[in-house]
């Protein structure tokens, strides 16, 4: 996909139960380190030293991101890279300004 073509909405859901993967701080964490580090990633080792989260603990919680689709995994050499797809990061976020946001708009409101 190219980086300008527009993802499809989500339903709502999966947006539900993408949400739901988001549904604990530890989560929360390792998505925020993700997110800042970019498009490359980082090693698994570095995003536990990150987010204080190492060991089976961070395995558990990355399977469920990536079950989710918002986190991809991918092997280099010995290492295995960690990165947020922001493909799916806009999605949700594109789905809480539409749906959630609309009759709001943006004058007026406090959205802060």
């Amino acid at each position: 996909m190219k980086m300008n073509d527009t993802p499809a909405p989500l339903i709502p859901e999966t947006a539900a139960s993408t949400f739901a993967a988001l549904g604990s701080e530890q989560r929360l964490a390792v998505m925020q380190a993700l997110v800042r580090a970019g498009g490359g990633g980082l090693t698994i080792g570095v995003l536990g030293a990150r987010c204080g989260i190492t060991g089976s603990t961070l395995t558990h919680h990355l399977k469920i991101l990536a079950a989710a689709g918002l986190v991809r995994q991918e092997r280099q050499g010995r290492a295995t890279i960690c990165a947020a797809d922001y493909t799916v990061v806009r999605q949700l976020s594109d789905y809480l300004l539409t749906n959630c946001c609309a009759d709001c708009g943006t004058e007026g409101h406090d959205h802060g």
